[in-house]
C-alpha cells in the first residue's frame, strides 16, 4: 500500500489539533497568573515519573509510565498549589524554577544508570508526536475534553483567581484548594502531552497561543479563537515543513511557531507605533545587525576551523557512522575501493554492539548507497532491538523509504509482530526481485 503524506502526518496533525484545543485555553491561565514556565516544571516533573519508571524497566508510553508520570504530576501540582502565598517574600516563579532545575537533574542522574540514557532524554525532550497511534489521539481527546468540561462548570472560579486575585481572596475563595484543583488538571493533560509531543512542544503550545491572542485583544472568546486558528495553522505548516525537509516534527514545529510569533509581533510594533516609517526603519536595522552578527560568527568558526588542529580521540560509532556517510555516493553503487572500505565499516557498526541508535545511523548511511542492503540492516535490527523507541525509529525509516505501512507496533514483542515481520519480509522480496 502506498503512503500518501496525508497518511504519513494525518496522525500527527490531530494530535497537534487536540493538544492546541487545551493547551490555547491553559495557557491563558497560565500568562495571566504570572506562573510562565509552570508548564515547563511540570511537564518536566511528569518527565521524571517515566524517567524512573524507565530505570524499572517500564518501557514509554505503557499503562505503567503513565501511572509513574501521572503520580509525579500530582507530586507536583501539589508544591505548586501550596507555594503561593497571598503576600508572597518569594514569587512563586522563583520556586517553580527551582522545581524545574531539580526535577531536570535528578533525571539526569536517574537516566544516567539505565541503559541507552541519551536517547531517553532526546524523546523526553522532542517526544515522538509523528508516531502516534489513533487511539491514543482518541484517548487523549476524551481526556482534555473531560479536563475542559471541569473548567467550563468551574469557570467562574478558575477565571477570578487567574484575573483577580486579590479579588478572590476578599470574597472569601479557598484560593489555594482552586489552586490545587488547577494544577492537578494541569498536570492530567501534561501526562498525556508529554508523552507524544516532549518537554519542548508542550511548552510552545501553552504559551506562544496565548501570548499572541493576549497581544491582539483582551477578550476571551476572541483569545480563544487567535489561539486555536494560529496552532492550526502553524501545525499544518510545520509539520509539513518537517516532512519535505526530513526535519524531526517536533523541533521543527516549536522552530516555526517562534517565527509566527515574532512576525505578529513586529507587525503589531509597527501598526501601534505613532510613526510607521521610524517602526520600520528600526527593523529593518534590527534585521541588519541580526545577519551581520550571523556572518561575524560564520568568519569566527570558518577562522578557527582553518587555524586550529582539532583531534578527536575515541570517536563514538555514532560519529564515524556520520563522516563516512558524507562520502558515499547517491547512486547505490560503489566508487573504488575507498568507498568499499568505508561502506565495510558501516556495514560492520550496524551489525555490532548493544548500541542500537548508533547501529541505526550506520544502517541509515548504508542505505543512501546501496538501498537493499541498508533496509536488510534495519530489518535485522528491527528484530534484535528491545527498547521499543528505538524499534520506532527504525520502523518509522523503512515505511518512509517504502511508502508502506506493515502494522508493526514498536511497543509489541517480534512474537505479537510476527504478521506485521512477515509483511516487512514479503515487501523486501518482492523489492529484491523487482530491482532485479
Amino acid at each position: 500500500m502506498h503512503l500518501s503524506i496525508w497518511d504519513i502526518m494525518a496522525p500527527a496533525f490531530f494530535e497537534c489539533l487536540i493538544l492546541v484545543g487545551i493547551h490555547s485555553y491553559l495557557g491563558l491561565h497560565v500568562i495571566k497568573r504570572k506562573v510562565i514556565f509552570v508548564d515547563l516544571a511540570l511537564a518536566q516533573v511528569a518527565a521524571l515519573g517515566t524517567t524512573v519508571g524507565f530505570l524499572f524497566g517500564i518501557m514509554p508510553g505503557t499503562t505503567g509510565a503513565y501511572w509513574f508520570s501521572l503520580g509525579f504530576a500530582m507530586i507536583g501540582a501539589a508544591i505548586f498549589s501550596l507555594s503561593r502565598f497571598r503576600n508572597e517574600k518569594i514569587p512563586q516563579e522563583a520556586v517553580i524554577g527551582l522545581v524545574y532545575a531539580l526535577a531536570a537533574a535528578i533525571s539526569i542522574l536517574v537516566i544516567d544508570k539505565a541503559p541507552h540514557g541519551a536517547e531517553h532524554i532526546k524523546e523526553l525532550l522532542t517526544g515522538s508526536i509523528l508516531w502516534v497511534k489513533w487511539t491514543t489521539i482518541l484517548h487523549a481527546a476524551i481526556v482534555y475534553a473531560a479536563v475542559g468540561l471541569f473548567h467550563f462548570i468551574f469557570r467562574d472560579k478558575f477565571l477570578l483567581i487567574s484575573n483577580h486575585p486579590e479579588k478572590a481572596y476578599e470574597q472569601g475563595v479557598s484560593v489555594r484548594f482552586w489552586d490545587f484543583l488547577f494544577y492537578v488538571t494541569f498536570g492530567i493533560v501534561i501526562t498525556h502531552s508529554v508523552g507524544t509531543a516532549g518537554v519542548l512542544l508542550v511548552f510552545v503550545f501553552l504559551v506562544v497561543p496565548a501570548i499572541t491572542s493576549i497581544m491582539i485583544t483582551d477578550v476571551l472568546w476572541k483569545q480563544l479563537v487567535i489561539g486555536w486558528s494560529m496552532g492550526l495553522i502553524v501545525s499544518v505548516a510545520g509539520l509539513y515543513i518537517s516532512y519535505v525537509a526530513d526535519l524531526p516534527s517536533g523541533p521543527t514545529v516549536v522552530a516555526f511557531y517562534g517565527a509566527v510569533l515574532l512576525i505578529v509581533a513586529l507587525t503589531l510594533y509597527v501598526i501601534k507605533s505613532p510613526s510607521k516609517i521610524k517602526a520600520l526603519i528600526r527593523i529593518a536595522v534590527g534585521i541588519l545587525v541580526t545577519i551581520l552578527v550571523f556572518f561575524f560568527f560564520e568568519f569566527m568558526g570558518a577562522y578557527f576551523k582553518k587555524h586550529q588542529a582539532l583531534h578527536h580521540h575515541g570517536t563514538s560509532a555514532v560519529s564515524q557512522a556520520a563522516s563516512l556517510s558524507h562520502d558515499l555516493p547517491a547512486t547505490g553503487h560503489s566508487a573504488g575501493k575507498a568507498i568499499d572500505r568505508k561502506l565495510d565499516s558501516l556495514m560492520q557498526a550496524a551489525t555490532r554492539g548493544d548500541d542500537y541508535s548508533a547501529r541505526l545511523d550506520a544502517a541509515r548511511a548504508v542505505t543512501k548507497s546501496d538501498s537493499r542492503t541498508g533496509l536488510k540492516l534495519m530489518i535485522r535490527l528491527l528484530k534484535e532491538c528491545p527498547y521499543p523507541f528505538v524499534r520506532e525509529q527504525i520502523i518509522t525509516e523503512i515505511e518512509k523509504y517504502s511508502h508502506n505501512r506493515f502494522g508493526y507496533n514498536s511497543a509489541l514483542s517480534a512474537k505479537e509482530n510476527a504478521a506485521a515481520l512477515q509483511k516487512l519480509q514479503d515487501w523486501y522480496k518482492k523489492k529484491i526481485t523487482k530491482d532485479k
